[in-house]
């Protein structure tokens, strides 16, 4: 699959493809919104390897540029909407929601370039809105497939829980076996009463700073060539 993003903003990173590896278990299915879509990465392989409708929200012009023109190339239909995800009208309804999100805390250091700060910073999507929108636009039984800094996560599922999704699944991503988690993948539920199940952890690195086998398979998984945009594309 070859996906297109630009050499002079926002690219993804491999929490896109281990959260992509991460909701494959899961066998998604029906009406799908990709929120921060970004170039499109996440509903792409999505809608590649399952029975999936794509509809795509983000801000930024250029990311939804990209994301059209990537849905097109490897002949996939998409509803693209540019637009805030919380502008969506919430008369439409989503069997489920998967986001890779905005999340680096206020006070850390931002980016100079706009595409980059919007792509990475919460305070563009702060996250009780964000879990209170995304409510707002499930199905009553859809699910809700997400990453976010793993150092919040008592927040976010007192959130979540606010907002009637319940985390079904959780899995903390270390980059070594003796490393802090710095980031965390949540399987949610709307209006659902099963026990949260904390999976065993993810390690992307083995001692010898080479990928282990489960993050090999992640990426062999999605099957994803990027390629860079000319910059003159950005100025577009």
């Amino acid at each position: 699959m070859i996906v297109y993003q630009s050499d002079c903003g926002y690219s993804f990173n491999s929490d896109s493809i281990f959260l992509i590896h991460f909701i494959s278990k899961f066998q998604p299915k029906g009406e799908m919104l990709d929120v921060g879509c970004g170039v499109g990465v996440v509903g792409l392989v999505l809608s590649r390897e399952f029975d999936i409708k794509a509809h795509i929200v983000d801000k930024q012009s250029s990311m939804i540029d990209f994301a059209e023109i990537n849905y097109s190339i490897n002949t996939l239909d998409v509803e693209a909407l540019h637009q805030d995800f919380f502008d969506l009208k919430e008369d439409r309804k989503f069997d489920i929601v998967v986001s890779n999100p905005p999340f680096y805390a206020t006070g850390t250091t931002k980016s100079f370039d706009e595409n980059i700060e919007i792509s990475r910073h919460a305070s563009h999507m702060p996250l009780e809105d964000f879990i209170a929108k995304v409510h707002k636009v499930l199905k009553p039984k859809g699910r809700f497939f997400f990453c976010y800094d793993a150092k919040q996560i008592p927040p976010l599922l007192s959130l979540l829980e606010k907002y009637h999704l319940r985390a079904e699944h959780i899995r903390f991503v270390h980059s070594k076996k003796d490393r802090d988690s710095k980031l965390v993948f949540l399987a949610c539920r709307h209006n659902s009463k099963s026990a949260t199940k904390v999976e065993s952890p993810f390690i992307v690195f083995g001692e010898d700073n080479n990928y282990l086998q489960e993050a090999k398979e992640a990426f062999g998984y999605a099957k994803i060539h990027s390629i860079k945009a000319k910059k003159e594309y950005c100025d577009h």
